[in-house]
């Protein structure tokens, strides 16, 4: 079989599918005019946007914006361009090779590295989802005075129940999930209108780098962790595929250029969405110099500065923002399960499992904190996150830049340099946070238990390639 005819192949063959229940289940026209199918194929790009949105992302943002005003603008942007070009190779992946993320590194990996990644991505959705499920029981609790605690069950239990609209078409579960995006993004737009906060300062932060101290590179590693998602890596490469398109190299080609605008356009949105939560902390906080430790905190201040209109505003927005996050994580749980271990569970179960690895920590630490210091728990959430990303980063770029699994689809030099280069920067900055962090001697301990691993991996499971399916 030639290279370039192997990953249609995958797609013909393969008996294992990524979300079954909802794969190839929206048809996309043939005919008509071009703008049904650009409509057929808009959606995967908005689920994977409110990973760039959830509140993870509110925690990192207020805390860089009420501590050093628009100087960390640079981050959300550079982040955000970096998970458009991720995001549209994990895509590619998805549509050329009908595998996802989980199911490529089963197959590409040998067994102890893929189990390997995959404890290390469980660690990553459970660091989002205990960001997520905390944001929304918060917001809860200052919309409607739910305690915490019960915020958290209230929240686990309702995510399942919008994924059961899944049994009336995935469609149904893209519009969900849009309109939450959409009153996430209307209620920023109405904070800022209220706001309205200088530009000057606002382009300066965006496009002149600056690192204050060291508090704000770590603040910074949360900003890139909650934005490049790992696990958003998984999910679009599995959603893409809920599609049915054609299996001939000129539908593939079409299916990515589509899929690509969706990218584009979603992230954007979610871009301006990260970038006002961290503008109304500089105007409305880092102005008044005072530092946001916790969700509710934010809430009062902003009752107080902008009255109480904004602060129910920002209460909605939280809520919409926390729900449609829980939706996507647990999505992602269930494809990384069923990619990496094979588990044929019904998708119920697979939800609910999901769920608890998420509502369990999120109680226990709720408890523990009494809810206080939210935004210092979601930004720590969110250095796990970046933690994660090499591991998720790398295994794409190879994947993506392998001939013999994407064929003509394969990436251009250039490009796989480029994912090197990003996957070494992300590295390095969390390498240099954990060498402050821990000190060198722990951080030596950890490469060397890495490569022993490696090692190990290396001599004992050499069989692993040449029995790896494609």
């Amino acid at each position: 079989m030639k290279p370039s005819e192997r990953p249609r192949a995958i797609i013909q063959e393969g008996a294992h599918r990524s979300l079954p229940e909802a794969h190839r289940s929206i048809a996309v026209p043939n005919r008509g005019h071009w703008s049904k199918r650009i409509l057929a194929f808009a959606g995967p790009g908005f689920l994977v946007s409110v990973g760039y949105m959830d509140p993870g992302n509110w925690g990192t943002d207020l805390a860089g914006g009420s501590k050093f005003g628009y100087a960390l603008l640079w981050v959300i942007f550079v982040s955000n361009l970096m998970a458009q070009f991720l995001q549209v190779l994990s895509a590619r992946l998805g549509i050329v090779t009908g595998k996802d993320l989980a199911m490529a590194c089963r197959d590409y990996y040998r067994r102890p590295v893929a189990i390997a990644l995959w404890l290390l991505c469980e660690v990553a959705i459970v660091a989002c989802d205990l960001a997520e499920v905390v944001g929304s029981a918060v917001a809860l609790n200052l919309l409607f005075r739910v305690p915490l605690e019960i915020g958290v069950l209230v929240t686990g239990l309702d995510v399942l129940l919008l994924l059961g609209f899944m049994k009336f078409g995935f469609r149904k579960v893209e519009a969900i999930v849009f309109t939450l995006v959409m009153t996430v993004f209307g209620c920023f737009a109405y904070e800022i209108f209220r706001v309205q906060p200088p530009i000057g300062p606002i382009l300066q932060g965006t496009f002149v780098p600056s690192l204050p101290n060291q508090d704000a590179l770590f603040i910074s590693l949360g900003i890139l962790g909650a934005t490049v998602m790992p696990h958003n890596l998984y999910l679009h490469s599995s959603i893409v595929q809920t599609r049915d398109t054609g299996l001939e190299d000129s539908d593939k080609r079409q299916a990515i250029r589509h899929n690509t605008l969706d990218t584009i356009v979603a992230l954007s949105l979610a871009f301006f969405v990260n970038a006002a939560i961290l503008v109304l902390a500089a105007a409305v906080f880092g102005k008044a110099g005072v530092v946001v430790e916790e969700l509710q905190q934010g809430h009062e201040l902003l009752k107080v500065m902008l009255g109480g209109a904004s602060a129910t505003v920002f209460s909605v927005a939280l809520l919409a923002s926390g729900q449609s996050s829980t939706i996507t994580g647990t999505l992602a749980g269930q494809i990384c399960m069923e990619g990496f271990m094979r588990w044929k569970v019904r998708p119920w179960a697979r939800r609910l499992i999901t769920r608890s690895l998420a509502i369990i920590p999120a109680i226990a630490v709720i408890h523990w904190s009494g809810g206080k210091d939210t935004v210092q728990l979601l930004v720590v959430s969110q250095v796990v996150l970046s933690m994660q990303l090499p591991f998720a980063i790398f295994p794409l770029i190879m994947i993506t830049s392998d001939r013999h699994k994407m064929g003509e689809f394969v990436n251009p030099r250039w490009v796989a340099m480029m994912g090197a280069g990003v996957c070494l920067f992300v590295t390095g900055l969390n390498g240099f946070l954990l060498w402050q962090a821990i000190g060198p001697a722990w951080l030596a301990c950890a490469v060397l238990l890495g490569l022993i691993f490696a090692v190990i991996v290396r001599i004992y499971y050499r069989e692993r390639n040449s029995k790896a399916t494609t």
